[in-house]
This record gives C-alpha cells, sequence and structure tokens, in this order.
C-alpha cells in the first residue's frame, strides 16, 4: 500500500514526497519519531491532488512545527506541508501564501512601511499557523489585519476552495475557527495594514527581538509558551480576587503568574524542564519525549488547578498519540 501510495503522491507536480522522517527535525521542540510519509505541496493544485489521493489514509497537515509536540512513536500516515511562500504587496493590501514564514512577512511588511505585524518580529512558525492560532505580541494579533482567508475545505466530497472574510473566521484570543474545524486548511490570507515609519517599524522590532531572544532563545528546543493567558472578565470572581492589579496586562492574565504560584519554576522530568526564569516555558533539555511533555504540563495543570482553582488551557497543539 505505502509503495502504490508513494508512487501516487510523485506522480503529482509540485508535490515532494519523502519516507521515514524525524518529526523531532520539524519540529522546535526537537521531539517526535518518525511521518511515515512527509509530503511537502508546494502550490494550490498539489495540495489538493495530494488530499484527494491520500484519501482515507490517516493523514495531518502541519506547519512550520514550532507549537508543535510530536509523538515519540511518529505518525503512521501521511504528513502534508503547504509550502507556497508567495508574499504579494499592493499599497496597503498584503496577499500571503500559508507556507510562507512569518517572520519573512514581518521584514517585508517592515520593509514597505506598513505598520502591524512589527510586534510579531521573533515569533517563529509560518503564516497559516498564525492565522489558525490567532498569533500575537505586545497588544496585537494578526486577526486585527485580516481582511479574507481562502482555504481548502476537505469535510467534502472533493476538497474545495472557499473564501472567508474576517468576522466568518470567529477570532478570538489565540483562536480562530479553523481550530474547530480541522477540515479547513488555510491557503491564502489578505492583510490591509496602516501606513508607517519603516525605520521606526524596524526599530522596534529589533528591540523586541531582543528581548524575546532573551526569554525564548533561538537555539532552544522549545515552544514558546506552553499555555494560553487568562482573560480577567471570563475568570471566576472567586478567581479574580486572587490577582494583583500590576499582574494584569492589557486584560489578561498571565497564565505563568498561576504557575509560578504553584511551584513550577525549575521543574524537571526526565528531559525537559520549566524554565528557572519564566514558569510558562517548557524546553527539551537534549533528550527529552513527548510523554515527557505531556506528562509535565498535565502536571502543571494539575498543581494550578489544586491551588488556585481553574484549569489552564495549552497553547500548544498536539501530533499523534492519544
Amino acid at each position: 500500500m505505502d509503495d502504490e501510495l508513494l508512487a501516487r503522491l510523485g506522480a503529482i507536480p509540485g508535490l515532494q514526497s519523502t519516507e521515514n522522517v524525524p518529526l523531532s527535525q520539524l519540529t522546535r521542540f526537537a521531539i517526535g519519531g518518525p511521518a511515515r510519509i512527509l509530503a511537502d505541496a508546494s502550490s494550490e493544485a498539489a495540495l489538493i491532488a495530494a488530499l484527494e489521493v491520500v484519501g482515507g489514509t490517516p493523514h495531518a497537515l502541519i506547519g512550520g512545527g514550532s507549537n508543535l509536540v510530536a509523538d515519540d512513536r511518529g505518525f503512521p500516515g501521511v504528513v502534508l506541508r503547504y509550502t507556497a511562500k508567495n508574499i504579494e504587496i499592493d499599497g496597503s493590501v498584503v496577499r500571503v501564501s500559508a507556507g510562507a514564514v512569518l517572520q519573512d512577512l514581518v521584514d517585508a511588511t517592515i520593509a514597505a512601511g506598513l505598520e502591524g505585524l512589527h510586534t510579531m518580529t521573533g515569533i517563529p512558525g509560518w503564516v497559516g499557523g498564525a492565522i489558525y492560532g490567532n498569533a500575537g505580541a505586545y497588544g496585537h494579533s494578526i486577526h486585527e489585519f485580516v481582511e479574507s482567508v481562502r482555504y481548502c475545505d476537505c469535510s467534502t466530497i472533493g476538497p474545495a476552495v472557499r473564501k472567508i472574510g474576517n468576522a466568518a473566521c470567529e477570532f478570538r484570543y489565540r483562536e480562530s475557527i479553523f481550530k474547530r474545524y480541522k477540515d479547513w486548511i488555510v491557503l491564502e490570507t489578505t492583510l490591509r495594514l496602516p501606513a508607517g515609519d519603516a525605520a521606526a517599524l524596524r526599530s522596534t522590532a529589533e528591540g523586541i527581538l531582543r528581548v524575546r531572544n532573551e526569554k525564548y532563545p533561538p537555539t532552544m528546543h522549545c515552544a514558546g509558551s506552553i499555555f494560553k493567558n487568562l482573560i480577567l472578565a471570563e475568570l471566576p470572581e472567586s478567581v479574580r480576587a486572587q490577582v494583583p492589579a500590576q499582574v494584569i496586562r492589557e486584560g489578561k492574565v498571565p497564565s505563568a503568574y498561576f504557575l509560578e504560584l504553584a511551584g513550577a519554576k525549575g521543574m524537571v522530568l526526565g528531559g525537559v524542564q520549566v524554565a528557572d526564569y519564566h514558569a510558562n516555558l517548557i524546553y527539551n533539555s537534549g533528550a527529552g519525549t513527548s510523554q515527557e511533555v505531556r506528562e509535565l504540563i498535565e502536571t502543571l495543570k494539575r498543581r494550578v488547578q489544586d491551588r488556585c482553582g481553574l484549569m489552564l488551557e495549552e497553547e500548544v497543539q498536539y501530533l499523534g498519540g492519544s
């Protein structure tokens, strides 16, 4: 079956298929066993054709792997990536393919004197993942600038390309409709950005990058913040009463505040540990496993629930396993 599937995938123009690719090489955590087949599609046509060929075979679509915990046993089917990287800027309008590196988009908009995405400098991953998880930093999220999203709807008989506007994307803090409808694959987004001064934007971005690299060094095997921050207004009154005013930032309470109360800093489980300077940062110290990451996450959630009376929600996504 694998040989037949590989042959059919190999016949698709613009699709590159490789067997037994370690997912540890595709994720920032540097954790994960082999994907039975990795298929990279460089065009929409190639992606749609691959989805039609894959059919009922176990498959999953990933992006840049920056926010992914891949199972130690790997993935038994086909892991698909949409790798189109097109970025087009026409005045204030930016059209960008989902496979573009987010940093490349940030740099391109800064160079064009467009404001808004500059605060996202240093966030790893691809644009499709940024739309999927409504990525953001320093008070801004990408949804503020989205006009529309083109996506492939794989829930129908035969994949269909559709387009929806900002409101239909149902963006919320680190959420979008694409997280709920896993069969909707982001292909392209159109953004509209206000004009800004390129030199000033670049200076601000460089300052943000220095801070980010101190917190999340580029060589560190981590996925950034593990848990979502919490919206103050949505917390129970009993929990809100525990939070000092100086902790609240733009209507949110950092999950690190509750994690620190629960004694998370410096916790170690095998080859993974919580940073001793940031309670919401788990990293792979060199020989970590996905099982250890999952166990440490569950331990932290239980500790916070027992200590503070609330359940934290992960930002990270899981590939394979239970």
